[in-house]
């Protein structure tokens, strides 16, 4: 099975890159996302060794601020169960679960954060999902050439 490409969302005041590299073993799991679409990909198509950019959203620096990597393909995400997480689902069945998480491991930082602004000005990226016109899916797909241009991109100065 082909090596996949991902970006994925994260608000830096909740979860940031710095984080991630905080995080014991430089790993987390990616809990919380409750967008159907976005689930499918975390459920059917995210795979170990899948390559992922990491955006921080909703700050002053909408940007992607480097790379990580799915160590650990999905299985269901604990926190729809528990009524005092703010990712509860009350309607969430242990025995058929609805949410989905994956793992996903630090690789490294970019040397410049990529921003939104210059990823829209790069011809190479005008059909990249994450600025198609009402797109806001935490978890989306990216091409080959797109993670390779975000990546010449990061390591700019």
């Amino acid at each position: 099975m082909s090596k996949k490409y991902w970006l994925i969302k994260s608000e830096p005041e909740v979860f940031s890159f710095k984080d991630l590299q905080k995080s014991k073993g430089q790993t987390t799991f990616w809990d919380g996302v409750r967008n159907y679409q976005a689930r499918n990909f975390l459920r059917d198509e995210m795979k170990k060794d899948d390559k992922v950019l990491f955006y921080h959203s909703n700050s002053d620096l909408l940007a992607i601020m480097g790379i990580c990597e799915v160590v650990k393909k999905g299985y269901p995400d604990h926190t729809q169960f528990d009524p005092d997480n703010d990712h509860y689902d009350p309607k969430a069945d242990p025995k058929n679960p609805t949410w989905i998480m994956v793992d996903v491991k630090f690789v490294r930082e970019f040397k410049t954060p990529v921003t939104l602004d210059a990823i829209k000005l790069n011809s190479k990226l005008k059909n990249m999902r994450l600025i198609a016109r009402g797109n806001r899916l935490s978890v989306m797909p990216v091409t080959k050439v797109e993670f390779d241009e975000i990546e010449k991109m990061g390591d700019s100065i």
